[in-house]
């Protein structure tokens, strides 16, 4: 970066989940670059320039990079980008994870070897590309199991399997839905889900917060709630943000946001999977700056420039996001209440629930809110 210039960076994918990053870097005049194909691109009008593209195309992608002369480049709150970042990064000698940290941060058969290796607790596992492979593993599954796509989030293609005959349409479902047509099938841990927020520095990490979440249940698991600070005890947070790190280390991630998603149960602690992005859900971008008073959008732009200072919190509330949907039909009613209004930050409802709550995609809508103590649906 010339002096005296802007700085600028690029900004991989311009979904509405990408959205607050764009505001933020426009906030701190910094000129964004962004890339994505134009549908659902709704940050595309916040881009100082705007590249349509697919955010896989990694080579294309460089060679703009390089002519624009990016100073920084990232992504928030999607796995798919991650490689993409990584890669161009290594190339440009910019700040950034390294390809082989993409590759295990994004496949969730490699994560849960890379797991296995360092002996950090997860739920057994096995890979699945073909239908023909469950002759290899059935007599190995200890039902039920969760079956997933290996390369997909937001719930996507996940289902919960209680009877060996259920697997087949699951698995199926799975690989039709992950883009290398690979699914893992997990051993299933009944417990409290949980997710911790980091952001990290030349391997140091600092944890952020620990968000408590409610889940539709099964056979899907959509998210319908989250909640900061958590209610862990001090000892369980202890073991958590130790395995946090850990985690982190085996998949070598040294720069950036990370979003780990864990399994509490009575009598263990499984960690299921990590992000190397912010947690999507207006997790990172809204509900850690809301209860802890650190500006986390800021603070991964200044890593990705080589700006970064150690996080100071400055508040101790309670925030969180509840999701409108067929399982939560009063919420819309709700958040109109004279003592719920006042502590709603943002909402916004469709005019009509979706029918399915498949996946994270169908639910219609949301509210966020800030408060002296914790707010649920469910109480």
């Amino acid at each position: 970066m010339s002096k005296g210039s802007k700085s600028k960076i690029a900004i991989i994918g311009a979904s509405y989940l990408q959205l607050p990053l764009y505001l933020k870097a426009k906030e701190l005049g910094i000129e964004t670059i962004g890339f994505s194909w134009a549908i659902g691109a709704v940050a595309k009008e916040y881009c100082t320039k705007f590249y349509e593209i697919s955010t896989t195309e990694k080579e294309k992608i460089l060679e703009i990079c390089k002519t624009e002369k990016i100073d920084g480049i990232l992504t928030l709150a999607t796995d798919i980008a991650v490689p993409t970042v990584n890669y161009i990064a290594s190339k440009m000698g910019l700040i950034g994870n390294s390809q082989r940290s993409g590759l295990l941060a994004t496949n969730k058969f490699e994560m849960r070897k890379a797991f296995k290796k360092n002996n950090i607790n997860s739920p057994a596992f096995f890979k699945v590309s073909r239908i023909e492979d469950l002759s290899q593993i059935e007599n190995k599954l200890k039902y039920p199991v969760i079956v997933k796509p290996v390369d997909r989030s937001g719930s996507k293609g996940i289902t919960k399997v209680s009877e060996q005959n259920q697997l087949k349409s699951a698995v199926v479902r799975a690989i039709s839905e992950a883009i290398s047509k690979t699914a893992i099938i997990e051993h299933f841990v009944v417990g409290n889900e949980i997710s911790v927020e980091c952001i990290s520095y030349k391997g140091q990490h600092n944890l952020l917060a620990i968000t408590d979440k409610v889940t539709s249940g099964p056979p899907h698991f959509v998210e319908l709630e989250h909640h900061q600070p958590s209610n862990l005890s001090k000892e369980l947070q202890t073991r958590v943000e130790q395995m946090t790190k850990a985690a982190l280390n085996a998949l070598e991630i040294e720069y950036g946001a990370s979003h780990s998603e864990f399994i509490i149960t009575p009598d263990d602690v499984y960690i299921t999977e990590v992000g190397a992005r912010m947690g999507g859900d207006f997790i990172g971008s809204d509900l850690v700056y809301l209860s802890t008073g650190y500006d986390f959008l800021q603070g991964i732009i200044d890593i990705a420039l080589n700006q970064f200072s150690t996080p100071v919190k400055t508040k101790h509330l309670h925030s969180g996001v509840l999701f409108y949907s067929k399982s939560t039909p009063m919420l819309k009613e709700l958040t109109y209440t004279t003592s719920l209004k006042s502590k709603i930050v943002r909402s916004q409802f469709d005019e009509n629930l979706k029918d399915d709550l498949t996946e994270s995609s169908n639910r219609s809508g949301y509210c966020i809110y800030q408060s002296s103590e914790k707010i649920s649906y469910f109480h």
